[in-house]
């Protein structure tokens, strides 16, 4: 088979697992999650929505500024790709060593986390878009940035939402605006059992650098995939 071949195919697989329902424990998790949720003051969740929209544009702009280069155009995918692979082993032990050393920290640093670790992701995917030669300073591909990271971080229901979007992409007149209350409810439901368990004293270093180190690694996963399924047009 050629890297294409098998590119197509485990593109193809992860499209089938994107409509699957997770497993029990993850499950289980979202119901505990969403009883808490619905504990919170509406007031909280909204400036939660404004916090983390601030945080992810922040982050969104700062990218656009500091993207490398697009690549030769001549590059072909097993090239690009093997570029991409290179720059989610670093952001991997970027995210890793920022896990640690805030969960190390105690209490507020460990809160320092959460804006950190939003900004190390998005800068990875502007990185990927970039190689995979898609322009990051046009608010189209910013928009697709988001979905995929809506659909790496979000519950069975929103995942599959975010997936269907990205692979539709192609056909919308008019990209679907990003719903920033759903964003960072997902998002923090996703990522919060990791976090707290950031802040338990003597775990914090060691759990916040594996966390860490996995959400990147699926994430790029995420996005390889994400992109495939566009240029394929699978």
């Amino acid at each position: 088979m050629t890297y294409e071949e098998i590119a197509k195919k485990e593109c193809l697989d992860w499209q089938r697992k994107m409509m699957k329902k997770s497993g029990m424990v993850s499950r289980a998790a979202k119901k505990v999650q969403v009883a808490i949720n619905n504990k919170i003051p509406e007031a909280v969740h909204r400036t939660m929505t404004e916090a983390i929209k601030k945080i992810t544009q922040a982050a969104l702009l700062g990218s656009k500024w500091t993207t490398q280069r697009p690549p030769a155009a001549n590059l072909s995918l097993k090239e690009r790709e093997t570029l991409i692979q290179e720059k989610i082993k670093t952001y991997k032990r970027v995210a890793a060593v920022e896990g640690a050393g805030t969960g190390a920290g105690g209490f507020w640093l460990s809160l320092a986390d959460f804006p950190a670790l939003l900004s190390i992701k998005m800068k990875f995917l502007f990185e990927a878009a970039t190689l995979y030669g898609f322009d990051v300073k046009d608010q189209r591909e910013r928009l697709f940035i988001l979905y995929v990271f809506l659909t790496a971080f979000s519950s069975d229901e929103k995942r599959q939402d975010a997936f269907l979007k990205l692979k539709n992409w192609e056909q919308y007149d008019h990209h679907p605006e990003m719903d920033w209350y759903t964003f960072q409810q997902e998002y923090r439901d996703t990522i919060d059992l990791a976090k707290l368990l950031q802040l338990v004293p003597g775990l914090g270093a060691a759990v916040g650098a594996f966390a860490n180190y996995r959400f990147l690694d699926h994430l790029g996963n995420t996005a390889m995939n994400a992109y495939r399924m566009r240029i394929f047009r699978l």
